[in-house]
């Protein structure tokens, strides 16, 4: 007989999604036991689980838990809540988390942005590095550009497509 993942779902099955997601996420360079925690989270039917519940999923510590919740926490991929009348907190991956997670990086971008700019100066323009640094910076204000009008066009298909989120 097949265990379940406690919700009727085959917990191999999902072991084996995680895994595997978790493993794309690594290849993409995301810290392995993030992905890991991020995975499982994802693949849970209500995207929020406690400390020990991932740590007995994915069978790891609790210190493994909370440094993976602290990295996902900062890049907006998760969040933190305590459980009511509890002070335990537990993990929620929202809907929107990719989209968080893009939107969120328009801060990083602008101070790559501001930190060329000063290097375009310092160097040169008119010098090989100079001329290097006014590239990339024009490259990423592409970017920023590009992210904000996806990101408006995600809000609309998102909503066409799943309502209200």
């Amino acid at each position: 007989m097949t265990e379940t993942a406690g919700d009727g779902r085959d917990a191999e099955s999902v072991s084996k999604f995680v895994e595997s997601f978790a493993a794309q996420l690594v290849e993409a360079g995301m810290q392995r036991m993030a992905a890991r925690v991020f995975a499982a989270l994802l693949a849970s039917d209500k995207g929020v689980l406690t400390s020990a519940e991932l740590g007995e999923q994915l069978q790891i510590s609790p210190a493994a838990v909370s440094g993976a919740v602290r990295y996902l926490a900062q890049t907006h991929m998760v969040s933190r809540e305590r459980e009511p009348g509890s002070r335990r907190e537990r993990y929620r991956v929202h809907g929107d988390q990719w989209y968080e997670a893009l939107t969120n990086r328009e801060a990083v971008l602008k101070r790559w942005e501001s930190a060329l700019r000063e290097g375009v100066t310092s160097l040169g323009a008119d010098t090989p590095a100079g001329r290097r640094l006014a590239e990339t910076l024009a490259f990423f204000e592409f970017v920023e550009g590009e992210i904000a009008a996806m990101m408006e066009r995600w809000r609309v298909h998102r909503e066409k497509t799943f309502g209200q989120g």
